[in-house]
This record gives C-alpha cells, structure tokens and sequence, in this order.
C-alpha cells in the first residue's frame, strides 16, 4: 500500500514538473517569436535610435537668375552655433554662457541649461551672419576653448535687389522652404536634398566623439533661369510707381510686359509690393502705422495677417478685372476672321442703342454719327462694337472668347492663378451679348489679357506666358528648357496684321494717342472699366495694353490701375503715360530700331553738341549751326561745362546753357508746373523758367488740344538753367 502510493506520487510529480517545463520553454518561445517576428523591427529602430543620432544638414537652396544670369535670388552662408556639453566643465561653464549670450544676444541662464544636457551636440542659436560667426571664433581662440562650442554652416535667403520683381520671386520661411512666388511654384527643384549627420550615443545617452560621426552630404538643389530682365524691370516698377503717386491710386497698379512670340515674362510688377528679405514687415507705411496704433489683440492680429496676404498678392495673375475698351481687339479680330466687317465696314452710331429694352450709352453720349469699323475702334465707340458683336451672336463671340484663352487659366507657373467668370453661348443673353462685346460683364485676370493681346499681335498663336526659362544644376547644365510651343493659332496672320494696323492708327490718332512714340509704330487700347462690385462708390480700373513694333511685334504690355483716385480715371490719362514712358525706355534698350516717318523726322529733337573747352565765340557758333539757341552765364573767355551734357536730346530751337567760370555753374533755376497744359503754354512757361521740354505723346501726332498730364522733373525742383524736362500730353476729348 505504501509502495502504490510512493509510485503514484512520484508519476505524479514527475506530470507536474514536466508541465512546468513545458510551460517554461513554451513562454520563453514565445517571448522569442514576440521579440523576434513580431516586434523585432520596432525595437531594432528604439534599438538605432538609442545608439545614433541624426542631425539634418541643410542643402543650398538653388539660386533664381534674371535673363542675363544676374542674382535675384540666392542663399549665403550663414551658421548654426552648437554647444558640445558633454565637454563643458564646471571650470568653464559659466565662462561659455557669459561670452555666448553677450555674443548671441540670448539669456546667460537659457545657455547655462543647454551645458547642462548630456550630448556632444546641442543648436543653440541658427542663421548667425558671418560677423557674429567671427566673433565667436575670437571668443574661443581668446580663451583656449578647443572643445565645448561648435560651428556649423547653414544658409539663409537673400534678395540683392530688395522689392525687385518681389511678387515673382516670392519668398521663403525660417525653414527656407518656399512660402510664395517662384520660390513656392518651384520650391521642389530650389531645395535639393538634405544631409545628415549621424552620432553614435554611448550607454549612458551622451553623443560619443568625433570617431564615431558620420557625414552624409547634402545635395544642393537647382537654379533657375528667368524670362525677366532685371533692367526692364527696374524701368517698369520705377514708372509703375510714379503714377500710383500721381494718380493717388488706392488699390495698387500692376504692369505685365511679354515676349508676343513666346509667352516669356520680360518684366511683371505690382506695386505696392514688399521686401522678400523682410516680407512681413508691411511697406505700406500707412497701413503699418494704422495697425500699429490698434490696440492688441485678435482684431490687430487679423489686420496684420490681410495686410500682409494684400502684399504678397500677386495682382497681375491672382485678381480678376473688367478689361473694358482694351478687349475691343479681340471682338475685332474675331469679327475680321469670320469676314464679318472689313476696316471700310460703315457703322452708324447715334450714342447709344436699345437692347431689351435698356438704353445702352456710349461713352461719348452724343454720338459719332456714321464711321467705319476702323474708326470706330480708334474713337472707341461701345455702339460699333455692340452691333459687332450682334453681328458674331452668340455662338461665334463664345468660340472666339475660348479660343483667345479666357475659358481657362493661361498654365503661368506661378502661383495663385485665379480663374474667369464669364457667361456660356447659351448665357448669353442679346443684352449680355452686347456688353461683353466692348468688354464688360464677364472679369478675367490680366495675364489673360496680354496673353490674348500677345496672340492678336504675334500672326493669332496662343502662347504660354511664363516666367522660368530653364533649370540649371548644381554643376550649370541645363535640366529642363521651357517650352514655347504656341498652343493653337486663333485667327489668321492676315487679321494679326490688318487689326494691329488699325490699333497702331488708334495709338497714332485715335483714344490710344497717349501711348504714341515717333519711330517705334505701337499699337495700342485703352480700357476704362466700372467696378461693378462696389456698389457704395463709383470706382474705375485703368488700362492700356499695346505691342510694338506694330509692322513686327517683339513686346507686349498691359498697364492697370486699380481705383485711381486723382484728375482723371480713365485709361489714356491714368495708364497711357505710363505705358509710353516705359515703352520709350526699354524698346531702345531692347534693340527695337525706330523707323521714322518723314513728318517725325521733321519733329524730332536734335542732340547737343560739345562746345566745353571752345571760346565762347566758338561754342556760340556751333549751337548756332546746329539750330539750337546758346545762352551764356558767366565772365569766362571759354566753356568750362554746358546743359544740356553733349549727345543729350533737345528739342530743335531748344537752348544750350554755356558756362564759362566756376561760379556760373552754381546758378539753379526752378522747375515749373507743366501739367494741364496746352503745348503753346507749356513752352511759354518752361521758356519763362529758363529750363527745355521734350514733348511725348499726343501732343506728337499733331493734335490741336492737346494737355500735358506728366512731367518727369516734379515742380519746385532746383535744376540748373537748360535742363531738359520730358512732359507728357493726352488729348482729353478721347478719355477711353
């Protein structure tokens, strides 16, 4: 009996220790097939992450150049400052915090937590410009500091030309990530691929030594190579911006200036604008001293915030507009290619017609009486151009409409590009109809326009406007090439033609006269347009959109003024001039030669010559002969300096100021006020005054009423006698 029980207990025994043998292994494999398969790549990576640090090393963002290869933008060198505090002691620890944060300009206690961390890598401070960087090399060199602080190059955005082309370029963020403009459109090619650098951690969690770093280099990201050129540019926004002050504009200008033939983007500004290398601060400085004032709180803050949305935004593709007379060209041409009206077409135009019912005026409400179509696009007459469009109808007027682009957006590789709003074929309505024709009821943004302006003066293609002509590597070979394949042709060579010699007659004659320069044939329109939307005040968009050479187009440009607030607020006073002076400035820089007609040569101003050094008796002598008129300060036996300078252009009869001593040349005279002006008194007045006028636009094409609307010389400026000031003319019976 003993004997049974003792073999029982002991099977028994045996049974529950092989059980917990089995239940033993069986947790262990388990545990292995835990670790092992199913969190065996989750603790490799705690596993790394415990061993190794990464630090990002930042790549050189791509330089942007403007058409002749200057820099418009580009990243510098800058540096990171780095503590290394697994080599700070207590002998040297507040010696590091004293010096960094005087250097840095930081918190002495901020500093002295940072070379308390258990690391051999530590970013206390990122962006330090060159000077300070120096600083904190003398600072270690001064006081033996081999170990403990490092320095690690990085790079930070620059913009040599401040607020030039701001609006193309755009800008970047702490992070030198694109946030606008090229920068953000292209933000993938600029940025390259970033670096790191790896450091081994010891058990302890302190980085180890320089032994056990590795370095994977950066790549650095491409370049891009502009349409624009940083010249016309220049030209473009200083002129811009002459009229957003003489014109008191409220809601800022714009200006676009393409290549007819490939859709490049030679020059685009908006102003007011802003500085990339600053650009949250507000350059309006009105605005910026209104939200200054406010108190804070979330009201300033969102003042600030749409101030500075309003400034980055770019208006030459993100707003949308009435274009008004200036889309008269494209119900021309479409009207021209269906054969519908020829240039000798005979239209009636009373002052107005009656559509539905509803009187529809034109501008001038008297009327033109019988013209043809040709004259009727000079006078700018919304009757003719009412009846041409009943004459396309619905059907034919939407075709074109689509075809010239303004269905869709342009593809302009920049950001921001807003859409049309317009009416379909079957939308449209006889009244509708009527008023789209001479460019109202539907909006569209001005890259459209001067795009369908390119097409209308470039034989009728379509092109692509853009501003990135190819991507450059990091080595200068061309990545990619921008493709200038026009994307369809829209009306006939023969209507590009016939239709851009009838806007160089309305440029030469007609309500465009304002935008006329001798030699250059330009073709141009005049736009003034109702905000339809604003609906507690009369306001007005301004433009001028033209190409030149008309007889072969180069450039196009569109002028655009948004609620202009001065003497006048229509196209050929608030946005002519400005077209013509910049037209005047860039063609002969472009390589534009004038062809003039024997009537411009005849009224062409004569270049002065260089009398300094001759006697006075000579130096008459020669202006004389030259058909100038001389005049003579001083006491001197010969000319010691003259006004105007040798080879400066002067109106013929115009007078050449001689001086003969030294005292002579301090002599100043007054500019007058030249604005408002008939041609007669505007001599009469600089005459009086002692200095010369060069007289541009319509004054020109020998008109009888013409008014001076600029000049280029403010008045109540000091000048020396003889000096030649440009003034503008437009006739103010045309105000279209």
């Amino acid at each position: 009996m003993a004997k049974g029980t003792t073999v029982r207990m002991w099977h028994r025994t045996v049974f529950v220790l092989l059980m917990m043998i089995i239940a033993g292994f069986g947790a262990v494999i388990f545990s292995l097939v835990r670790l092992q398969i199913v969190e065996g790549e989750t603790l490799k990576m705690r596993a790394v992450d415990n061993q190794v640090k990464d630090t990002v090393l930042t790549a050189q963002r791509g330089t942007i150049y403007d058409g002749n290869m200057k820099v418009l933008a580009q990243s510098a060198t800058v540096w990171q400052v780095v503590l290394e505090p697994a080599y700070i002691t207590d002998d040297n620890r507040d010696l590091i915090a004293t010096g960094l944060a005087q250097i840095l300009g930081m918190d002495k206690n901020v500093i002295l937590e940072h070379t308390k961390k258990k690391t051999y890598f530590d970013v206390i401070k990122r962006k330090v410009e060159s000077d300070v960087k120096d600083k904190v090399v003398a600072f270690k060199d001064k006081n033996n500091i081999t170990n403990g602080i490092r320095l690690i190059e990085d790079y930070k955005r620059y913009y040599p030309y401040g607020t030039l082309a701001s609006t193309i370029l755009g800008f970047t963020g702490t992070d030198s990530q694109g946030l606008s403009g090229i920068e953000a459109e292209y933000d993938s090619e600029l940025t390259g691929v970033s670096g790191k650098l790896v450091t081994a951690k010891n058990a302890i969690g302190t980085d180890m030594q320089y032994d056990y770093e590795q370095e994977v280099p950066a790549q650095d990201g491409n370049s891009l190579v502009l349409t624009v050129d940083e010249v016309v540019q220049q030209i473009l926004e200083k002129n811009l911006e002459e009229g957003l002050v003489n014109n008191k504009v409220q809601n800022r200008g714009c200006a676009i200036i393409m290549n007819v033939k490939t859709g490049g983007i030679i020059a685009m500004a908006v102003k007011g604008d802003f500085d990339p290398n600053n650009p949250f601060t507000i350059a309006d400085k009105t605005v910026a001293d209104q939200i200054a004032k406010m108190p804070d709180g979330e009201a300033k803050t969102k003042a600030l915030r749409e101030a500075q949305q309003a400034q980055w935004r770019n208006k030459c593709v993100s707003d949308t507009y009435q274009p008004g007379s200036v889309f008269k060209m494209i119900t021309g041409s479409a009207a021209m290619e269906e054969g519908l009206v020829t240039e000798t077409t005979q239209f009636s135009c009373p002052g107005y017609l009656t559509i539905g019912g509803k009187q529809i005026h034109d501008w001038r409400r008297s009327g033109f009486g019988s013209l043809t179509f040709a004259q009727g696009i000079c006078q700018s007459s919304n009757v003719v151009f009412m009846k041409v469009g009943a004459l396309l109808g619905p059907n034919l007027f939407y075709k074109y409409f689509d075809a010239f682009g303004f269905t869709a957006k342009t593809g302009i590789d920049l950001p921001g590009e807003s859409r049309s709003i317009y009416y379909t074929a079957a939308q449209l309505t006889p009244i509708n109809l009527a008023i789209e024709s001479f460019g109202q009821s539907f909006t569209i943004t001005p890259i459209q326009m001067i795009t369908a302006c390119a097409a209308v003066a470039n034989g009728g293609y379509l092109v692509k406007p853009h501003v990135v002509d190819r991507i450059l590597d990091s080595d200068g070979n061309i990545v990619k090439s921008a493709d200038t394949t026009p994307k369809r042709q829209v009306v006939s060579n023969d209507t590009s033609k016939r239709i851009s010699a009838i806007l160089r007659q309305d440029a030469t004659t007609g309500t465009a006269k304002s935008g006329y320069i001798p030699g250059y044939r330009v073709a141009g329109k005049t736009g003034t347009s109702e905000k339809q939307e604003i609906k507690t005040s009369k306001e007005y968009i301004a433009s001028y959109c033209g190409f030149a050479p008309a007889d072969d187009p180069q450039i196009a440009m569109l002028v655009f003024y948004d609620e202009p607030h001065g003497n006048s607020y229509y196209g050929s006073y608030v946005s002519g001039p400005v077209f013509l002076k910049t037209m005047s400035e860039i063609l002969p820089y472009l390589g534009v030669e004038p062809k003039y007609t024997e009537e411009e040569m005849a009224k062409l101003d004569a270049s002065t010559p260089n009398v300094v050094g001759q006697t006075v008796a000579q130096a008459k002598n020669k202006v004389s002969s030259d058909g100038l008129t001389p005049q003579i300060y001083g006491d001197g036996e010969k000319v010691v300096s003259q006004v105007p300078e040798p080879g400066k252009s002067i109106p013929k009869g115009g007078r050449v100021v001689l001086f003969t001593d030294q005292q002579s040349k301090e002599k100043t005279v007054t500019v007058p006020d030249l604005v408002g002006l008939s041609l007669s008194q505007a001599n009469e007045r600089a005459s009086q005054s002692g200095i010369n006028i060069s007289v541009s636009g319509a004054a020109l094409t020998g008109t009888a009423n013409a008014v001076s609307s600029l000049q280029s010389v403010a008045a109540g400026t000091k000048v020396a006698p003889g000096t030649v000031v440009t003034v503008s003319f437009i006739e103010p019976n045309h105000v279209e």
